[in-house]
């Protein structure tokens, strides 16, 4: 909707400096071609930016716009020529539908498929071709559907949304109906609404009066976006105000900004505590989540705790590919050997390291279509850590990566507790949760390194069969991989009896 304000101005800019057709469409095209290649070069770096981020749209609506200017008359004089543009152009829209998928780095240059398949059936459909897709088109339900179009796109998505809050699996016979409210709607606000105050008398018979409504709508439309969020937290109970402290509490380290961020080559480790002997952190967001109770069982043990944490970046020795960036992470690899040579030159009297595993690395990139990091390559990378910290006579505790879920637990359970369900509705089978396999080699590969130890808790999320995700009457992750951190704090006693008290003195 913003373009509504945008384009005119733009416009009118062009007709002001020099008057003409040819002016106003080589304003367009310009602002369309800047729009497109930076919306190109912005998928692949940041998708969601690239995606909502309305002026990185321009272009598509600048190819609409070029297409309405084109005179009809060069396709009215060839009907071939316009009906090979109308198949063809249904033919790419049905592509992109028929095989586009989530994972599909859009809009970017796969935006052209279906933006020209559009723009194809638009000149085609000026030239009034009566065979193929134009002729289909004209069917008067396709043509009702049509001037429902605003309407159904403003629809839509209210309906799927409050459907999907309601009902945990829709049905076909339930998204049919969705379908048919969204019909019922949007028809009823196009006879009520739009078209009575589009074609109101005395609105159009005076430019302020169409305009003063429309901007106390837009402003009401804007102050209930921003309120929006504050009811939503009103209307909630007693439990998903729990939920949503737990899930919001940041762990020690990272509340004290010690998780560094991607760009960092230089370690800057932080200090808890002020006992004589030292415990050395050591890993990425997965070892921060550990740092809650490490620091707090440290303490009672007369340790410091000091941690060599920073964003995606794994302790074992090896590039690879992150999505944030669209690129390997070499900050990582920087980082990472400076990190080691601080922590043996600081003769921590255990090294206590943990990271994403490799499994659930991978379910995150699942149909991103990144490089994929070899087995092979990952089992030398850590063993290689963990040889040059032994060497150096360091004791290490290795912890094994929590249970990886299918969605956002902290999501999950507050839907569930909002349907008087149970949160073990959000509970994950052990074989999807927790790959034991590749643990198995993980363990073996830790436990063959001269003083180190394997750590592992899944005892306490999973039985034989099933993880938890709200264990003891707690939220046990705040999103898909990360501890909650007052969960994290009950596991203190854990840490301490299985990390400390075996493994650091």
């Amino acid at each position: 909707e913003q373009f509504y304000l945008a384009w005119p101005a733009l416009l009118m800019l062009a007709a002001w400096l020099k008057p003409g057709k040819r002016t106003i469409m080589f304003a367009i095209g310009i602002a369309g071609l800047v729009s497109f290649a930076v919306c190109a070069w912005l998928t692949p770096v940041s998708q969601p930016w690239a995606f909502y981020f309305s002026p990185l749209r321009a272009w598509e609506f600048a190819a609409g716009g070029l297409a309405s200017m084109a005179p009809a008359w060069l396709l009215e004089r060839r009907p071939r020529l316009a009906l090979a543009f109308s198949l063809c152009g249904l033919a790419l829209i049905a592509f992109a539908y028929l095989t586009f998928s989530e994972e599909a780095p859009f809009p970017g240059f796969l935006a052209l498929v279906p933006v020209a398949g559009t723009v194809l059936l638009l000149l085609a459909g000026a030239a009034d071709a009566r065979s193929g897709p134009s002729a289909l088109l004209a069917l008067p339900p396709l043509q009702w559907i049509g001037k429902l179009s605003y309407s159904l796109y403003l629809w839509h998505w209210p309906v799927i949304v409050y459907a999907g809050m309601l009902v945990e699996e829709l049905t076909l016979a339930q998204r049919l109906a969705c379908l048919g409210l969204t019909l019922a709607l949007s028809a009823l606000s196009y006879h009520l609404i739009e078209n009575p105050i589009r074609r109101n008398g005395w609105l159009m018979a005076n430019a302020a009066r169409a305009l003063v409504p429309a901007l106390l709508l837009t402003g009401t439309g804007v102050a209930a976006a921003y309120g929006n969020a504050a009811l939503a937290v009103r209307h909630q109970n007693p439990e998903q105000r729990s939920i949503a402290a737990s899930a919001a509490e940041p762990a020690t380290a990272r509340a004290k900004a010690c998780v560094e961020g991607y760009d960092t080559v230089t370690p800057k480790p932080c200090v808890f505590g002020n006992g004589q002997r030292m415990i050395a952190l050591f890993g990425d967001s997965h070892a921060d989540h550990w740092s809650t109770p490490l620091i707090e069982a440290g303490k009672k043990n007369g340790y410091r705790v000091e941690t060599w944490l920073k964003s995606s970046c794994r302790p074992s020795r090896y590039s690879y590919f992150v999505t944030k960036l669209n690129r390997d992470y070499r900050e990582c690899d920087q980082w990472r050997e400076q990190a080691i040579k601080e922590i043996i030159a600081a003769k921590p009297s255990l090294v206590v390291i943990s990271e994403l595993a490799l499994t659930s690395s991978r379910k995150m990139a699942e149909g991103k279509g990144q490089p994929d990091t070899p087995d092979a390559v990952w089992r030398a990378g850590l063993r290689s850590t963990l040889t040059s910290l032994s060497k150096a006579g360091l004791k290490i505790a290795f912890i094994r990566d929590v249970p990886f879920n299918d969605e956002n637990i902290d999501t999950c359970v507050s839907r569930a507790l909002w349907r008087d369900k149970a949160p073990s509705l959000c509970d994950q089978t052990r074989a999807d949760a927790a790959n034991d396999k590749m643990a198995a080699i993980e363990r073996e590969i830790v436990t063959s390194v001269p003083n180190a130890s394997y750590v592992d808790l899944t005892d306490r999320f999973c039985n034989a069969t099933t993880c938890h995700v709200f264990i003891d009457g707690q939220l046990a992750f705040r999103d898909q991989h990360h501890l909650a951190t007052p969960f994290a704090e009950s596991l203190e006693p854990e840490v301490e009896k299985r990390v400390i008290s075996k493994v650091g003195r």
